[in-house]
């Protein structure tokens, strides 16, 4: 999600105060995962969602949005398995890091974090856009602590990408979700759901902070190092990061799945349907 985009005024209160321990806005029966907090001290929010025989998912959201992207998905995605859900810094109930520079890498050893506070030893990940940027470092600097590894609508770095689509960049920098939901969703996702599910910080220090961490992510040279059975998920329509990213990042990935979605666009995964009807499939094998 652009640093341009807009925010859900309803959702920000106690924005960044919680330390983890806020209740969830989209998902009231989330239990808290309390004392969350980054290597370098900002406070984390983070939740565990339903339970299950299945090992847990961590849902990892996109640039500068926060866990409640995942509304539409988490019933497709949390059958028969426990959901970690996490606010990245500088998003939702998380904290602003001190410094306001950090990496997608950095954000990979947040996670980190978070399920070591959940006294979990092991995840699945999924990550959408930016978080699949953060969750290929997962994968790469973590392998024991990862199950499967599904990433949609993301790519290994913009320098390996073709140049994103014009009209798409100036809808995501209008802030208007009326023009950005069509590059997500189709029109089965009205605008007040999508406006649900991209809640943008308000913090224009952390949406840049994200922008940027998103920008000069380049892990393509790194990618051969991940062992954990992958799904490359992307929609054929995909007009913010365009398919061709798929391909390079399944190509560098060992034996990794690819699957294109006809017609789908970026929101591939979060509007609740095939792709995450495919990913929980992909999921719920055993490794």
């Amino acid at each position: 999600m652009s640093a341009g985009a807009g925010a859900d005024p309803e959702a920000r209160a106690g924005d960044g105060d919680s330390g983890g321990a806020a209740r969830s806005p989209a998902f009231p029966e989330a239990v808290p995962i309390p004392d969350v907090t980054a290597a370098d001290g900002t406070r984390l929010a983070a939740w565990t969602l339903g339970d299950g025989p299945g090992r847990p998912l961590l849902l990892v959201p996109g640039q500068a949005v926060d866990h409640r992207s995942w509304r539409l998905a988490a019933p497709v995605l949390g059958q028969g398995r426990p959901l970690v859900l996490v606010d990245h810094r500088g998003t939702g109930a998380s904290g602003r890091s001190a410094s306001g520079v950090f990496s997608t890498r950095d954000l990979a050893a947040d996670l980190v974090r978070v399920i070591d506070a959940a006294g979990l030893e092991s995840v699945d990940l999924l990550g959408h856009s930016m978080g699949g940027r953060v969750a290929q470092w997962f994968a790469v600097d973590h392998p024991s602590r990862l199950g499967r590894l599904v990433l949609a609508a993301t790519n290994a770095g913009d320098r390996h990408t073709v140049t994103r689509d014009p009209e798409a960049g100036a809808a995501l920098r209008s802030g208007e979700i009326a023009r950005i939901r069509p590059f997500f969703f189709d029109d089965d996702v009205p605008v007040d759901v999508a406006r649900s599910l991209l809640v943008v910080t308000t913090d224009a220090r952390m949406r840049q902070a994200h922008y940027l961490a998103s920008r000069r992510h380049d892990a393509l040279a790194e990618l051969s190092r991940i062992t954990a059975p992958t799904l490359v998920l992307h929609g054929s329509a995909d007009r913010l990061t365009p398919p061709d990213s798929a391909r390079l990042v399944a190509h560098a990935i060992p034996r990794a799945r690819l699957a294109i979605l006809r017609g789908a666009a970026h929101g591939v995964v979060l509007d609740g349907g095939l792709g995450a009807t495919l990913a929980a499939r992909f999921l719920s094998r055993p490794v």
